[in-house]
Protein backbone atom coordinates (compact mmCIF):
# COMPACT_ATOMS: atom_id res chain seq x y z
CA UNK A 1 0.00 0.00 0.00
CA UNK A 2 1.70 3.67 -0.48
CA UNK A 3 0.43 6.19 1.46
CA UNK A 4 -0.12 9.59 -0.76
CA UNK A 5 0.66 12.96 1.31
CA UNK A 6 -2.27 14.72 2.55
CA UNK A 7 -0.58 17.79 3.49
CA UNK A 8 1.74 18.71 1.39
CA UNK A 9 1.58 22.30 -0.17
CA UNK A 10 -0.23 22.81 2.90
CA UNK A 11 2.69 21.81 5.86
CA UNK A 12 5.60 22.21 3.36
CA UNK A 13 5.51 23.03 0.02
CA UNK A 14 3.65 21.14 -2.57
CA UNK A 15 6.74 20.55 -5.21
CA UNK A 16 9.73 19.04 -5.32
CA UNK A 17 11.88 22.19 -6.38
CA UNK A 18 9.95 24.35 -3.38
CA UNK A 19 10.88 21.51 -1.01
CA UNK A 20 14.68 21.24 -1.97
CA UNK A 21 14.93 25.35 -1.60
CA UNK A 22 13.38 25.60 1.58
CA UNK A 23 15.22 22.42 3.27
CA UNK A 24 18.48 23.99 1.67
CA UNK A 25 18.21 26.89 3.74
CA UNK A 26 17.32 24.38 7.01
CA UNK A 27 19.94 21.67 6.53
CA UNK A 28 23.60 22.23 7.32
CA UNK A 29 25.24 19.24 5.48
CA UNK A 30 28.19 20.41 6.71
CA UNK A 31 27.15 20.44 10.76
CA UNK A 32 29.00 18.14 12.93
CA UNK A 33 27.38 14.86 13.13
CA UNK A 34 26.89 12.62 15.93
CA UNK A 35 25.98 8.99 16.61
CA UNK A 36 22.43 9.19 17.88
CA UNK A 37 20.07 6.80 19.19
CA UNK A 38 17.61 9.53 18.40
CA UNK A 39 16.16 13.05 18.08
CA UNK A 40 13.34 15.54 18.56
CA UNK A 41 12.00 17.29 15.65
CA UNK A 42 9.34 19.71 15.72
CA UNK A 43 6.21 19.25 12.97
CA UNK A 44 4.43 22.19 12.25
CA UNK A 45 4.54 24.30 9.53
CA UNK A 46 8.26 24.41 8.17
CA UNK A 47 7.83 28.24 8.00
CA UNK A 48 7.20 28.07 11.39
CA UNK A 49 9.67 25.22 12.90
CA UNK A 50 11.47 23.96 9.50
CA UNK A 51 14.64 25.64 11.28
CA UNK A 52 14.74 23.88 14.48
CA UNK A 53 14.14 20.50 12.40
CA UNK A 54 16.74 21.14 10.47
CA UNK A 55 19.33 21.97 12.65
CA UNK A 56 18.55 18.90 14.90
CA UNK A 57 18.55 16.84 11.39
CA UNK A 58 21.26 18.07 10.59
CA UNK A 59 23.73 16.74 13.52
CA UNK A 60 22.69 13.21 12.75
CA UNK A 61 24.59 10.83 11.51
CA UNK A 62 22.32 8.77 9.04
CA UNK A 63 21.17 5.39 9.39
CA UNK A 64 19.23 2.98 7.21
CA UNK A 65 15.99 3.41 8.81
CA UNK A 66 14.26 6.21 10.76
CA UNK A 67 11.96 4.86 13.26
CA UNK A 68 8.94 8.15 13.29
CA UNK A 69 6.69 8.16 16.47
CA UNK A 70 4.18 10.92 16.41
CA UNK A 71 1.37 11.64 18.42
CA UNK A 72 -2.49 11.21 17.15
CA UNK A 73 -4.16 14.41 16.46
CA UNK A 74 -7.18 12.95 14.57
CA UNK A 75 -8.07 10.13 17.12
CA UNK A 76 -8.53 7.90 14.05
CA UNK A 77 -7.53 4.12 13.65
CA UNK A 78 -5.73 1.97 16.36
CA UNK A 79 -4.06 3.50 19.47
CA UNK A 80 -0.18 2.46 19.24
CA UNK A 81 -0.71 2.57 15.42
CA UNK A 82 2.37 0.84 13.15
CA UNK A 83 2.08 1.37 9.61
CA UNK A 84 3.52 -1.93 8.39
CA UNK A 85 4.33 -2.27 4.80
CA UNK A 86 4.27 -0.49 1.71
CA UNK A 87 5.80 2.80 0.84
CA UNK A 88 4.96 6.70 1.85
CA UNK A 89 5.19 9.04 -0.83
CA UNK A 90 6.02 12.94 -1.14
CA UNK A 91 6.62 15.32 -3.59
CA UNK A 92 10.13 14.02 -3.81
CA UNK A 93 9.64 10.52 -4.28
CA UNK A 94 8.78 7.46 -2.26
CA UNK A 95 10.19 5.81 0.65
CA UNK A 96 10.14 2.19 1.61
CA UNK A 97 8.53 1.27 4.75
CA UNK A 98 10.68 -1.12 6.92
CA UNK A 99 8.07 -4.04 6.67
CA UNK A 100 10.80 -6.34 8.96
CA UNK A 101 11.34 -4.10 11.68
CA UNK A 102 7.97 -2.80 11.42
CA UNK A 103 6.47 -6.11 11.97
CA UNK A 104 9.21 -6.58 14.54
CA UNK A 105 7.89 -4.35 16.52
CA UNK A 106 3.85 -4.96 16.72
CA UNK A 107 5.34 -8.61 17.54
CA UNK A 108 7.59 -7.37 20.72
CA UNK A 109 4.86 -4.93 21.73
CA UNK A 110 1.62 -6.07 23.67
CA UNK A 111 0.07 -2.45 22.74
CA UNK A 112 0.93 -1.83 19.00
CA UNK A 113 -0.73 -3.24 16.22
CA UNK A 114 -1.04 -2.93 12.24
CA UNK A 115 -2.85 -0.53 11.36
CA UNK A 116 -3.49 1.74 8.35
CA UNK A 117 -6.08 4.57 9.34
CA UNK A 118 -4.28 6.10 12.04
CA UNK A 119 -2.00 7.73 9.87
CA UNK A 120 -4.27 8.68 6.66
CA UNK A 121 -5.18 12.41 7.93
CA UNK A 122 -1.74 12.34 10.12
CA UNK A 123 0.35 15.30 9.34
CA UNK A 124 3.24 14.45 12.45
CA UNK A 125 5.22 11.44 10.75
CA UNK A 126 4.69 12.69 6.65
CA UNK A 127 6.30 16.73 7.86
CA UNK A 128 9.54 14.88 8.54
CA UNK A 129 10.26 12.77 5.79
CA UNK A 130 11.04 15.57 3.33
CA UNK A 131 14.07 16.29 5.83
CA UNK A 132 15.30 12.46 5.81
CA UNK A 133 15.05 12.35 1.78
CA UNK A 134 16.61 15.50 1.12
CA UNK A 135 19.44 14.00 3.32
CA UNK A 136 19.32 10.36 2.11
CA UNK A 137 16.77 9.81 -0.53
CA UNK A 138 16.86 6.03 -0.39
CA UNK A 139 16.32 5.89 3.57
CA UNK A 140 13.28 3.24 4.90
CA UNK A 141 10.79 4.15 7.48
CA UNK A 142 8.69 2.66 10.42
CA UNK A 143 5.97 4.92 10.81
CA UNK A 144 4.12 4.99 14.61
CA UNK A 145 0.94 6.79 15.84
CA UNK A 146 0.68 7.09 19.63
CA UNK A 147 -2.63 8.11 20.75
CA UNK A 148 -2.75 9.45 24.56
CA UNK A 149 -2.19 7.34 27.36
CA UNK A 150 0.18 6.23 30.28
CA UNK A 151 3.76 6.87 30.53
CA UNK A 152 3.88 2.73 31.38
CA UNK A 153 2.39 2.34 27.70
CA UNK A 154 4.68 4.07 26.00
CA UNK A 155 7.53 2.70 27.75
CA UNK A 156 6.17 -0.71 27.20
CA UNK A 157 6.84 0.42 23.11
CA UNK A 158 9.82 1.77 23.28
CA UNK A 159 11.46 -1.12 25.12
CA UNK A 160 9.89 -3.20 22.48
CA UNK A 161 10.99 -0.85 19.71
CA UNK A 162 14.83 -1.26 21.29
CA UNK A 163 14.39 -4.88 21.36
CA UNK A 164 12.69 -5.26 17.91
CA UNK A 165 16.58 -2.91 16.66
CA UNK A 166 18.86 -5.20 18.66
CA UNK A 167 17.16 -8.45 17.07
CA UNK A 168 17.31 -7.84 13.89
CA UNK A 169 20.57 -5.74 14.13
CA UNK A 170 18.90 -3.09 12.52
CA UNK A 171 20.90 0.51 11.98
CA UNK A 172 18.33 2.92 13.35
CA UNK A 173 17.18 6.14 14.57
CA UNK A 174 14.39 6.86 16.60
CA UNK A 175 12.61 9.99 15.59
CA UNK A 176 10.31 11.69 18.07
CA UNK A 177 7.99 14.36 16.00
CA UNK A 178 5.83 16.69 18.35
CA UNK A 179 6.13 20.13 19.28
CA UNK A 180 6.03 21.75 22.60
CA UNK A 181 4.10 23.97 24.68
CA UNK A 182 1.04 25.28 22.64
CA UNK A 183 -0.80 28.66 22.79
CA UNK A 184 0.92 30.58 25.92
CA UNK A 185 2.32 33.77 25.94
CA UNK A 186 6.19 33.32 24.70
CA UNK A 187 8.26 33.94 27.55
CA UNK A 188 5.86 31.23 29.75
CA UNK A 189 6.22 29.02 26.69
CA UNK A 190 9.78 28.85 26.88
CA UNK A 191 9.97 28.89 30.84
CA UNK A 192 7.95 25.57 30.50
CA UNK A 193 9.10 24.02 27.69
CA UNK A 194 13.49 24.21 29.56
CA UNK A 195 11.50 22.24 32.12
CA UNK A 196 10.80 19.27 29.66
CA UNK A 197 14.22 19.70 27.79
CA UNK A 198 15.83 19.21 31.53
CA UNK A 199 14.33 16.31 32.29
CA UNK A 200 15.12 14.97 28.48
CA UNK A 201 18.53 15.90 28.75
CA UNK A 202 18.81 13.77 32.09
CA UNK A 203 17.42 10.92 29.80
CA UNK A 204 14.52 11.22 32.44
CA UNK A 205 11.39 9.64 31.34
CA UNK A 206 9.78 9.73 34.90
CA UNK A 207 11.10 13.38 35.64
CA UNK A 208 9.20 14.40 32.14
CA UNK A 209 6.12 12.46 33.26
CA UNK A 210 6.12 14.22 36.09
CA UNK A 211 6.54 17.29 35.18
CA UNK A 212 4.46 16.95 32.29
CA UNK A 213 1.29 16.07 35.18
CA UNK A 214 2.87 19.01 37.88
CA UNK A 215 3.25 21.62 35.43
CA UNK A 216 0.12 20.78 33.25
CA UNK A 217 2.41 20.91 30.25
CA UNK A 218 0.73 21.52 26.65
CA UNK A 219 3.84 19.11 24.41
CA UNK A 220 2.49 16.90 21.92
CA UNK A 221 5.49 15.24 21.85
CA UNK A 222 4.79 13.93 25.36
CA UNK A 223 4.10 10.52 24.35
CA UNK A 224 6.78 10.10 21.44
CA UNK A 225 9.43 11.67 23.97
CA UNK A 226 8.97 9.13 26.81
CA UNK A 227 9.08 6.26 24.08
CA UNK A 228 11.77 7.58 22.26
CA UNK A 229 13.93 7.72 25.45
CA UNK A 230 13.48 4.48 26.91
CA UNK A 231 14.48 3.21 23.75
CA UNK A 232 17.30 5.03 23.31
CA UNK A 233 18.55 4.57 26.48
CA UNK A 234 18.24 0.47 26.01
CA UNK A 235 20.05 1.11 22.97
CA UNK A 236 22.73 3.08 24.96
CA UNK A 237 22.13 6.36 24.61
CA UNK A 238 24.67 8.39 26.86
CA UNK A 239 23.45 11.97 27.12
CA UNK A 240 21.39 14.78 24.87
CA UNK A 241 21.71 17.93 23.99
CA UNK A 242 19.56 20.57 22.73
CA UNK A 243 20.23 21.35 19.56
CA UNK A 244 18.00 24.24 18.90
CA UNK A 245 14.96 26.40 20.00
CA UNK A 246 11.98 28.30 19.08
CA UNK A 247 8.55 29.51 19.26
CA UNK A 248 6.49 30.22 16.38
CA UNK A 249 6.52 34.18 17.35
CA UNK A 250 10.40 34.20 15.84
CA UNK A 251 8.37 33.71 12.81
CA UNK A 252 5.75 35.64 13.03
CA UNK A 253 6.71 38.40 15.51
CA UNK A 254 3.76 37.75 18.04
CA UNK A 255 4.86 36.59 20.78
CA UNK A 256 1.26 36.60 22.92
CA UNK A 257 0.39 33.09 21.95
CA UNK A 258 2.86 30.95 20.62
CA UNK A 259 3.82 27.11 20.15
CA UNK A 260 7.12 25.78 21.11
CA UNK A 261 9.64 23.82 19.24
CA UNK A 262 12.53 21.96 20.48
CA UNK A 263 15.41 20.02 18.25
CA UNK A 264 17.04 17.59 20.73
CA UNK A 265 19.56 15.01 19.77
CA UNK A 266 19.92 11.67 21.94
CA UNK A 267 23.96 10.55 21.90
CA UNK A 268 25.21 6.95 21.75
CA UNK A 269 28.55 6.32 22.01
CA UNK A 270 30.14 4.32 18.96
CA UNK A 271 29.72 5.39 15.18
Amino acid sequence: MIRNPVVAGQFYPGSAKEINAILAKYIDKSAPKEAAAGLLMPHAGYQYSGAVAGAAISRVKFKDTFIIIGPSHSGMGKPFSVWPDGKWATPLGEVEVDEELARKIIELSSYAEADYDAHLDEHAVEVQIPFLQYIKPDVRIAPIILAGTSADIYKEIGHAIAKAVKSLKREAVILASGDMTHYEPADMARAKDMQAVEAMLALDADELTMRYNNLHLTICAYGPLVTLITAAKDLGAIGAELVKYQTSGDATGDNSSVVGYAGVIFKKGGV
